[in-house]
C-alpha cells in the first residue's frame, strides 16, 4: 500500500540529510554489466569487428555469450534512468540552468577528454575518420546515424552524448516535472513508458531496416543506430527516472525490499534476452529497473542498510563512471596486445577475464583520483542552504552531491552520478 505524500508539488525536496549509499553501489554493478557484456562480445579495434569471446571452448563461449547478451542493453538503460532520478532527488528549486550545466560538464567532459586523447594515441587515430573526431571530442557524435561516427574514438563514450541532451533538457523539464500532481505521478511515469513503446514502433515501422547490418542481424544499421545511440529516442528512460524520484519523495511507492526488487530485475533481464533486439535495448528492462532504482532509494531514506550500501560497494561506485570510460581502451586494446580474436581454454580464459577486469578496475580507480575527483572538488560542488530559503529548519548546511546524497558541510563534495552511461 502506497504511503501518503505532500500534494503539493512545490514542496516536494529530498530531505536534507537523506543518502543514496545504494544507488551508488548499484551503479558499479550496472558498469560491470557492460563491462562483462562487452568481454563477450571482444570485437578487435579494426575492421571487420568481428565478435570473439575468449573461450575457446564452443559450449563456454556459447554459453557466456548468451547470459551477457543483453548486459550492455541494461546497463545503459540503468544509467539513463538514474541520472533522472538521482538528478530530480537533488534539484533545489532556485537552482540556476547555467550553474548546473557547468557541474555536469565539469563531471563528464575531462575524463572524457582524457580518454579520447589516449584513445586517438593508441589506436582510434588509424581507422577514425577525420569527420569523426570534432564530433566525438564535443560529444555530439552519437546524433550521427554513421557507425563510423557514432561509436568513433573510445565506444563507450556514445552514452555521453545521450546524457549531454539530458543535462541540456532537465532545466526545461525539472519545473513541468515539479507541478505535477501526486495522485498523477504514477499515470504519468507510465506515460513514459509508452514513450519508449513509440521509439520502438517508429525503428521497426518507419526507419529503413534495409539492409541488415553486421552487429544486430535482425536490424538494419539505421535502425540499430535510431533504437539505442540516437539521443533523442533515450530521452523517455531519463524522463521515467525523473518521475520515479517524485513518486519516491511524494511518498507514493509502496514499500519493496531491495532483494525481491533485484529478482524482478534478474527476471526481466532473462526475459529481454529471449526477445527480439530492439525491445531488448530498454524498453523490456525499463520497469524492473525503475523498481530497483526506487526500492533501493526509499531503503536509503528510511535508513534500512543494504549490502550495496558497504564501504566496498561505495568506492566501486565512487569509480564506476571511469570504469566505465576506460573499458573501451583496455579491452579493445588489450585484447589486440594479446592477439586479435585470440581463444584460450576454459581456466586461461577466466585468468585473461579477470585480468581485463583488474586492469579495468585500476584505470577506472586512476581516473578518478587523477580527474574525476581533484576536477570536481575544485569546479564542481555548491553549497546548499545558499538556494533561496536556506537550508531546511533544524539542519545543518549541507553540501550538494548529485546522485542526491548529502552530506555534512566539512566533507567535500564528489558529485556521484551515474556514469551516464554515465555512466553519466
Amino acid at each position: 500500500m502506497s504511503r501518503s505524500g505532500p500534494e503539493n508539488p512545490a514542496a516536494v525536496t529530498p530531505r536534507t540529510g537523506s543518502k543514496l549509499p545504494s544507488l551508488t553501489g548499484l551503479r558499479f554493478v550496472a558498469a560491470l554489466l557492460v563491462f562483462l557484456y562487452h568481454t563477450s562480445q571482444f570485437m578487435a579495434p579494426v575492421p571487420p569487428h568481428l565478435p570473439v569471446t575468449p573461450f575457446a571452448d564452443p559450449d563456454w563461449s556459447q554459453g557466456y555469450a548468451r547470459v551477457l547478451a543483453g548486459g550492455g542493453f541494461v546497463g545503459v538503460s540503468f544509467f539513463f534512468i538514474l541520472s533522472g532520478f538521482v538528478l530530480t532527488w537533488a534539484a533545489r528549486p532556485g537552482d540556476r540552468a547555467g550553474t548546473f550545466l557547468r557541474r555536469r560538464l565539469v563531471k563528464i567532459y575531462p575524463t572524457h577528454l582524457v580518454t579520447w586523447a589516449v584513445a586517438m594515441i593508441l589506436f582510434a587515430a588509424t581507422f577514425t575518420p577525420m569527420s569523426a573526431w570534432l564530433p566525438n571530442l564535443l560529444l555530439l557524435h552519437s546524433f550521427s546515424p554513421d557507425p563510423a561516427t557514432s561509436i568513433s574514438v573510445n565506444p563507450p563514450s556514445w552514452s555521453l552524448s545521450c546524457e549531454l541532451l539530458f543535462y541540456v533538457m532537465f532545466p526545461f523539464l525539472i519545473n513541468p516535472v515539479r507541478r505535477i500532481a501526486d495522485n498523477r505521478l504514477w499515470a504519468w511515469a507510465g506515460a513514459a513508458v509508452l514513450g519508449g513503446i513509440g521509439v520502438v514502433l517508429v525503428t521497426l515501422f518507419v526507419v529503413p531496416d534495409m539492409p541488415k547490418g553486421p552487429f544486430i542481424p535482425d536490424l538494419s544499421m539505421k535502425q540499430f543506430w535510431f533504437g539505442y545511440f540516437f539521443p533523442p529516442a533515450r530521452i523517455f528512460e531519463f524522463l521515467f527516472g525523473m518521475l520515479l524520484a517524485r513518486i519516491v519523495l511524494a511518498g507514493r511507492w509502496p514499500q519493496v525490499g531491495v532483494l525481491p526488487a533485484a529478482a524482478v530485475a534478474v527476471a526481466g533481464y532473462a526475459v529481454s534476452t529471449f526477445l527480439p533486439t530492439v525491445y531488448a535495448f530498454s524498453l523490456a528492462t525499463m520497469v524492473p529497473i525503475g523498481i530497483l532504482i526506487c526500492a533501493a532509494a526509499d531503503a536509503d531514506r528510511e535508513g534500512r542498510r543494504t549490502l550495496l550500501g558497504g564501504r566496498t560497494m561505495q568506492w566501486l561506485g565512487d569509480v564506476s563512471f571511469g570504469f566505465y570510460m576506460a573499458q573501451g581502451i583496455v579491452l579493445y586494446h588489450g585484447r589486440a596486445l594479446f592477439g586479435d580474436n585470440q581463444q584460450y581454454g576454459t581456466p586461461t580464459a577466466i585468468a585473461v577475464l579477470l585480468a581485463f577486469l583488474v586492469a579495468n578496475l585500476v584505470a577506472g580507480w586512476l581516473l578518478f583520483v587523477g580527474v574525476e575527483r581533484p576536477i570536481m572538488r575544485r569546479w564542481g560542488g555548491r553549497q546548499l542552504g545558499s538556494a533561496r530559503g536556506g537550508p531546511a529548519r533544524g539542519r545543518p548546511a549541507v553540501r550538494h552531491r548529485d546522485d542526491g546524497a548529502q552530506a555534512p558541510a566539512p566533507v567535500p563534495a564528489t558529485d556521484r552520478v551515474a556514469p551516464s552511461a554515465v555512466p553519466d
